[in-house]
C-alpha cells in the first residue's frame, strides 16, 4: 500500500467524489456503498449497492442470519462488483491495469474513511476482472493497493 500525494492525489479526489455520486444511488438499509473504476483518465464503471435488479426490498436479511452463515450476508450486489459488470459491458478492453476507487457514505450522506481491507467477494472478483489497483480513502490518506496485496489483506482480516 501506498498514500497518494500531488498531483494524483488530487485525480483520486474527483474520482472518490464520482465514487460518492454513484454511493448516493445506492439503495441499501445497511450501508450506502459506490465504486468507479478508471483507466487512462476515462471513467470506465460504476457501481453502487444495491439489491439484485433493483429489486425494492422491504427488509435486510443480514441481522437475521445465522453467525456460521457461509456466504455474504448482505441483501446487495456490491459497489464494486457493479462497476466491474459496467465496465464489462461497456469497455472490456480497458479493464486490465485499471484502477477501482471505492467509498462509503455515512447516514448522513457524508464520505466515511474505509478500515482495512475485507472483502473477499470484491477482491477475487477484481482480480479475475484484470482490476491492477484499489484505492480507499483511509485515516492515513487516498491509499492505492495493488489488487493481489488486497486480496491478500482481504483474506487475512479478522475484524
Amino acid at each position: 500500500m501506498r498514500i497518494l500525494s500531488g498531483e494524483e492525489a488530487q485525480k483520486a479526489v474527483r474520482y472518490i467524489e464520482d465514487a460518492a455520486t454513484a454511493a448516493a444511488y445506492a439503495s441499501c438499509f445497511r450501508s450506502k456503498c459506490g465504486s468507479v473504476i478508471v483507466k487512462n483518465d476515462q471513467i470506465i464503471g460504476k457501481g453502487y449497492n444495491a439489491p439484485p435488479l433493483d429489486v425494492k426490498l422491504e427488509y435486510c436479511l443480514k441481522d437475521s442470519l445465522p453467525l456460521n452463515f457461509k456466504s455474504d450476508k448482505t441483501c446487495c450486489m456490491h459497489a464494486e462488483q457493479r462497476a466491474i459488470m459496467d465496465a464489462l459491458q461497456h469497455h472490456p478492453d480497458k479493464l486490465p491495469g485499471s484502477r477501482l476507487y471505492f467509498i462509503r457514505l455515512d447516514e448522513q450522506g457524508q464520505k466515511k474513511k474505509s478500515g482495512d481491507p475485507y472483502c473477499t467477494i470484491c477482491s477475487k472478483f477484481s482480480l479475475d476482472a484484470g482490476i491492477g489497483e484499489f484505492v480507499l480513502w483511509r485515516e492515513e490518506g487516498l491509499c492505492v493497493y495493488d489488487t493481489v496485496e488486497y486480496n491478500e489483506l482481504s483474506f487475512k482480516f479478522r475484524g
